[in-house]
């Protein structure tokens, strides 16, 4: 019986993103990315919880908008409450979001656009090989996008994304983090007090926070309302 040569082909640039090796070798790659399809800027945007409150600074984990652009957005306007950031967690199909193809006092995604400043955006869901998700963003002011463009994409940002995760994301989690450090933090996440933890781990409470101000220092936060947040953006814990 003939042995049948098997292959498989996968059209993801590899030379560029086998050579990457940290941010700002994939910081260049989603920046040529994006200007090669008529769009001036990107962004690789992390989802948590639907409800959490999100800051879209903090949400960030690389991109190449305008300096203070994202904290500028914050100060006037709230993430979880524009129609393109609650539509990440109806579908996850890449859309197009343009300023001209609805009324503006139309709530279908075009609040981001014109509170962002432009007059296109292109969503890219996609996610981890640990199920986290995200969304690449490209943003510009060009012309409108055809089929083959928008699956070209598509398929280019989820393969840079793929590498991303691998080669630089998944490089951070646990922040040098012990086992017992990261047990501790997550149960501060969950509410719990430091003498409830010293009962649940069964150590003191002295050890508890001598922990905590470890974790603090490490995490580079100066209270635990902003370790949870950090440890939950830097995917220590879920």
């Amino acid at each position: 019986m003939p042995v049948l040569n098997r292959h498989f082909r996968r059209y993801d640039f590899e030379g560029d993103l086998e050579k990457a090796l940290n941010r700002v070798d994939f910081f260049r790659i989603f920046h040529t990315m994006a200007l090669h399809h008529g769009f001036e800027h990107f962004g690789v945007l992390q989802l948590t919880n639907e409800h959490e409150t999100s800051l879209l600074a903090n949400r960030l984990v690389l991109h190449d908008l305008p300096a203070g652009l994202a904290e500028a957005y914050d100060k006037r306007h709230r993430l979880n409450d524009s129609a393109i950031f609650k539509s990440f967690y109806k579908s996850t199909i890449s859309t197009v979001w343009r300023a001209s193809d609805l009324p503006q006092d139309s709530m279908d995604g075009l609040d981001f656009v014109d509170q962002i400043g432009f007059d296109m955006v292109l969503s890219v869901p996609v996610h981890s090989v640990t199920g986290m998700r995200y969304v690449v963003l490209f943003l510009g002011d060009g012309d409108d996008i055809g089929r083959n463009e928008h699956f070209r994409i598509c398929y280019e940002a989820n393969c840079t994304f793929d590498y991303f995760y691998r080669k630089v994301l998944s490089n951070k989690a646990g922040m040098g983090l012990t086992p017992r450090e990261t047990e501790i933090l997550r149960w501060i996440s969950y509410g719990k007090t430091a003498s409830e933890i010293a009962l649940i781990v069964s150590v003191s409470e002295h050890t508890v926070n001598s922990h905590t101000a470890t974790i603090l220092k490490k995490l580079d936060v100066v209270n635990r309302t902003q370790m949870v947040a950090k440890a939950i953006r830097e995917q220590i814990i879920q």
